[in-house]
Order: C-alpha cells, then structure tokens, then sequence
C-alpha cells in the first residue's frame, strides 16, 4: 500500500513537470528501481559488516579452529546474502507487475547460494578435519565431491523446474530415459567413487605416502586424493595427476610398509671375477689376520678345517684336497662382520652377506641388511660408504671385481 503510494507521489510529480503518461510511468519504475537497488546495497553492507563483525569476535574468543575456517570459507559473507535477497524478492515485483518470471528468478538464485553456503560448509569441514591426526591421510575431497555433484544435481534440476515451472517429475522421467548417457558423461567420476570407497576401506592409499608408479612416470609423495585424481609430487618436484581408478586397475608399489618399519632395506651386490678366486695358502692368511675383523674369524675356521682334515686324513700336498679357506669366503664373512660393526645398520633385522648364482659378468656377492635411517639423503649415503669399503677392501683378499673391458684388440 505504501510502495503504491509513493508510486502515484512520484507519478504526479513527474507529470506535472510535462513528462506524458507513458515516459511518467517510465522515470517512476526506473526512480523505484534504482531506490530499491540502492537499498539493496546498503542493507548488504549493514547485514554483512554486523554477520562477519558477530563470527569474528566469536573466533576471537574460542580456542576451536572451526570458526576460523568457517570465515576463511566465507561463510559469514554468503549468509550476508540471505536478507538482501529476500529484501529484493518482495520489493522488484511491485516495480514490474505482471512479470511471473521474476520471483522465479530470485527463487534460483536462492537455491544457488544455498548450495555455494553448503558447498562452502563441507569445504570447512573437510579442512577441520584435516587438522585432526586422525583424519590427516584420508581422501576427505573425494566425499565432498560426491555430496557436490549430488547437490548440484537435484539443485540443477530444481532450478530448472522453478523456471520453466514444469513438475519435479517431469525432469526426473526424462533423466530416466537418458541414464545410459548420463553413465557415460559420468563414467570417470563413477570409477573415481567407488576407487576413493576402496582406497580407505582396504587402506591402499593415504595421503602423505610415498607411492610409485613407473607406468604413470609418478614417484613421490600422494599430496591429494580427490574424486576424479590422486595427486603425487615427484622428488624433483612436479606434480603428477593419476586417475584415482588407476590406483584400482593398475600396479603400483606403496613404500609406507617401509616408512613405517624400523628399517630400510639395502640389496646390492658386488660382481666377483671368477678368475681371482681361488684357495689361500698359509702364508697369504697372516696378513688377512692383522684385519681386525678377521683375526678371530680366521682362527676359528682353520681349527675346524684343521680337525676335519686330520679325521679324514686330507693330503695337503694338493691344496684342493679336505677343506680350504677361500678368498671370496673369506671376503664373505669379512663383509657380514663389517655389517654387524656398522653403527648404521639395523642389527635386529634380517642382515646376511649371501653369494648369489654365477652369471656371464662373474660371481654376485649380494650384501642384503636394512639401514637404521629411513630419509633418502641418508640411506643413500650409508649406501654408498658401505660399498665404497667393500669395493676398496677386495683387493686385501686377492680379489678382483668385474668390469666391461676397453681395450680394443688389435686385429
């Protein structure tokens, strides 16, 4: 009644000033229109000074994170949308009358702020719960997402009702006939479901893992695990994107059993030349026996060899005959107690020195042990001053390691 009022003050005055009926009736809805707008305006700026000013003084006050990300969310901001919304709702009609189409224009805006205020609110859950230790591995995007496309959808198709003004139903029939195509368009986001529900169900994947993926060119560490992708930031820093149904279908090796573990497996071998090994006499073992590693060792194998060859009564005259230290055995029990020494070496896991078959390039002796220290950097430093001792120590057993010849044969 009073909006009518103002309408007809507004109307008069415009006409008593010489303006005809129809350019009247034009300046006065566009004079109401631009007041309305200007109204609009200044009630946001109150509603959104007084909603954010209430949720900062309440973070202020709490100890809770929660509020904090419910304002880097911009919650505060789209709840601020709601009271200019419905101010404009009932206000625009009475500026054009007889347009049907307006209400249902702010009804689906409605819709859309609800669900970018309910899209915002998941989100700040999801980062709450990251903060938590329990929650900080799990593919918490993947759960949002799959609620968003949800929503999205039947907000979608309530949005489309509202304006066409054709029943919910109707949409719902028609979506019926076209399942078949929505699986296809969907596919990808199906597979990425039901591969996220896996993922955490069996535990395969967390985020923070080291996983590698030789097929996809990804070895690193998983930094997000979402509907669509996994996320994995290779060592020199980029960033792979694997399909999440990949980490279903396809192979992949998962290093967290390792991480996890008190230890990080060494296998390396080194390749002995056949021609260096050979039977020790008893003159070249006084010098293996100033080793200090070596001294009881020896000793105690050549009172064992000595006892068994004396029951059998072995002719020493040919060394192959009864029992005999060898050079590479000798090398063999020098690198395991080498191993047992190293203060970087796991001793309460599997470590054993082992000779593995004979291949074309010689005789691997393979050095099997875990190390202590789990970081990269690290392990491949023990790595290397192992072996660095281990190749610098076979020529003390007569040994010599096998290596591509690159001398050309003169023809």
């Amino acid at each position: 009644m009073q909006s009518s009022k103002i309408r007809s003050l507004i109307f008069d005055k415009l006409s008593e000033s010489g303006l005809n009926s129809n350019l009247a009736d034009i300046a006065t809805s566009s004079c109401i229109l631009f007041g309305h707008l200007f109204m609009s305006l200044l009630l946001f700026w109150i509603s959104r000074k007084l909603i954010i000013g209430a949720f900062t003084k309440i973070a202020k006050k709490t100890k809770s994170t929660f509020d904090d990300i419910l304002i880097e969310q911009k919650i505060p901001k789209l709840l601020s949308y709601f009271p200019t919304l419905f101010f404009l709702s009932k206000v625009i009609p009475t500026v054009f009358e007889n347009q049907n189409w307006i209400p249902r224009v702010f009804e689906a805006v409605t819709i859309i702020v609800v669900i970018a205020l309910i899209r915002s609110l998941l989100k700040s859950v999801r980062d709450y719960l990251k903060t938590l230790h329990s929650f900080k591995d799990k593919p918490i995007d993947s759960y949002i997402q799959v609620v968003m496309i949800f929503l999205w959808f039947i907000g979608g198709i309530i949005i489309l009702s509202i304006l066409t003004g054709t029943d919910i139903g109707t949409f719902l029939t028609t979506l019926g006939a076209l399942s078949a195509v929505l699986l296809f368009v969907f596919k990808d986001t199906i597979l990425g479901f039901v591969a996220s529900v896996q993922i955490t169900i069996n535990d395969t994947v967390r985020i923070g893992d080291w996983v590698s993926m030789p097929n996809n060119n990804a070895d690193g560490t998983v930094v997000k695990i979402s509907l669509s992708t996994v996320q994995i930031q290779n060592f020199d820093n980029t960033i792979t994107s694997i399909p999440t149904y990949k980490l279903i279908s396809d192979s992949f090796i998962n290093w967290r059993g390792m991480s996890e573990s008190s230890g990080r497996r060494i296998k390396r071998s080194i390749l002995i030349k056949v021609g260096s090994i050979r039977f020790l006499e008893d003159d070249e073992l006084n010098p293996l026996k100033k080793i200090n590693l070596m001294s009881g060792i020896i000793q105690s194998k050549e009172e064992d060899i000595k006892n068994y060859n004396s029951k059998f009564n072995a002719d020493k005259s040919l060394l192959i005959n009864g029992r005999n230290l060898t050079n590479i055995g000798l090398f063999r029990a020098y690198a395991e107690a080498y191993l047992k020494d190293h203060p970087m070496i796991n001793k309460k896991m599997t470590l054993m020195c082992r000779q593995l078959a004979q291949t074309s390039q010689g005789v691997p002796i393979e050095i099997y042990v875990f190390s202590a220290d789990k970081k990269w950097e690290n392990y491949e430093s023990i790595v290397a001053d192992i072996f660095d001792h281990l190749l610098a120590s076979t020529k003390y057993f007569h040994l010599e390691c096998f290596e591509f010849s690159t001398i050309i044969p003169k023809l």
